[in-house]
């Protein structure tokens, strides 16, 4: 692998990506690409233009992608590849996708802002609020270090162990305290507080403490907050709901199939009560630039509570030794020259992303139909927006 390469791959893995292939797949059948479509705004010179990315579409990793670029520097929005493969027609602009790891970011905020109002304290402990079920040897996991990734509790199991055996079991419902069992069962990965290791089952906890000290739904209580505030028409949590509504772009999947080859699967359908808080949530480009806006104005999570999001915890990562990249509910990376902030999403068919300049001056949000979207190598649509957008790793 090639230096560049390299470097452009630990960029997108730092900000989160879980990404698909960049080899072409000789079982990839699809129609004719569809050009990028891309409307540039009358404005600043420095908004980029990432029509040579979207070009081309689909391929074999990739079958559409949806961009949006907005801030002070100037705007551009284009979209590229299919609605489905059976059909070629253009993919909708502002077709729904899911989301991903995108929840933390609205879990974060709906936690913040419980805290803000003092019905949450970030260094309580999670145990004091659920001690029915977070057991003895998690004792002193605050809520922060659950928002931060630091609090040393490992990932639950779940059957199965191929992407085709996980297909299978797609419309099972996953409780979330049936994964905080499973999950705090296990000895810890560390002590709390000392290392970070990004994973769910954080944010599941999370979600669990908004219901127990609301009375209220996850789910209600981001609709409240957060949704139903900043007219996210498009934007929903959908529980134990298999498909997307409305409009959306197919996904797909490499996988086995019955005969024994090597192809895509339509995966659009397929239940996300494994992620819930941490990772269930379905929207448009148009809506999650809209909360990243209204995110980094400081008009969703309002006064010093708002730094938590921004604060990176002085610990190493739990594999890498690398500093901690994750804060409370997003992520760091500089690009460019620059910090930039965000977080990224993955579910079977689809990456997503909301990023941004501190400040707003250059914000990023796209949806990209990648076909291994939990692969080991990076998607190298990914790569060539988050580079297109924001320039390359310092």
């Amino acid at each position: 692998m090639r230096k560049s390469t390299r470097t452009l791959l630990a960029a997108a893995l730092v900000l989160g990506v879980a990404a698909g292939p960049t080899a072409l797949s000789p079982a990839f059948a699809a129609p004719a690409p569809v050009a990028a479509g891309a409307t540039p705004a009358a404005t600043a010179p420095s908004s980029p233009d990432l029509s040579a990315v979207l070009a081309g579409l689909p391929r074999a990793d990739t079958t559409a992608a949806l961009v949006r670029v907005g801030g002070t520097e100037g705007v551009w929005r284009g979209s590229a590849g299919v609605h489905d493969l059976e059909s070629g027609a253009p993919a909708d602009p502002a077709g729904r996708f899911r989301a991903g790891s995108v929840t933390k970011v609205f879990t974060a905020a709906t936690v913040l802002q419980l805290a803000a109002e003092g019905r949450v304290d970030l260094d309580r402990t999670a145990r004091s609020y659920l001690p029915e079920l977070i057991p003895g040897r998690y004792a002193t996991v605050t809520v922060r270090q659950l928002l931060n990734h630091t609090h040393g509790i490992p990932a639950p199991d779940f059957p199965g162990t191929t992407v085709e055996e996980w297909y299978e079991d797609r419309f099972a419902v996953h409780e979330p305290e049936e994964l905080v069992r499973s999950a705090t069962a296990k000895p810890r990965e560390f002590r709390p507080g000392t290392r970070q290791h990004y994973l769910n089952i954080g944010y599941t906890i999370a979600g669990l403490v908004v219901e127990r000290v609301t009375g209220d739904s996850y789910e209600e209580q981001v609709g409240r907050r957060i949704l139903r505030p900043l007219g996210l028409r498009d934007t929903y949590l959908p529980g134990r709901e298999a498909g997307i509504r409305g409009p959306y772009n197919h996904g797909y999947q490499l996988m086995r199939l019955e005969d024994g080859t090597t192809g895509l699967r339509d995966v659009s359908v397929w239940r996300a009560t494994d992620g819930w808080a941490a990772g269930d949530l379905i929207s448009t480009t148009a809506d999650l630039e809209r909360f990243t806006r209204a995110l980094f104005a400081g008009r969703v999570v309002r006064g010093p509570l708002l730094e938590e999001m921004f604060t990176l915890p002085e610990v190493s990562d739990f594999r890498s030794g690398d500093p901690a990249a994750f804060s409370v509910g997003l992520s760091m990376k500089r690009l460019g020259g620059r910090e930039v902030w965000g977080k990224t999403g993955g579910r079977w068919g689809y990456n997503a992303a909301i990023a941004s300049t501190r400040h707003g001056e250059r914000t990023l949000v796209y949806s990209v139909n990648s076909t291994d979207a939990k692969g080991q190598d990076t998607n190298r649509t990914v790569l060539g927006l988050m580079v297109g957008a924001y320039g390359l790793p310092d």
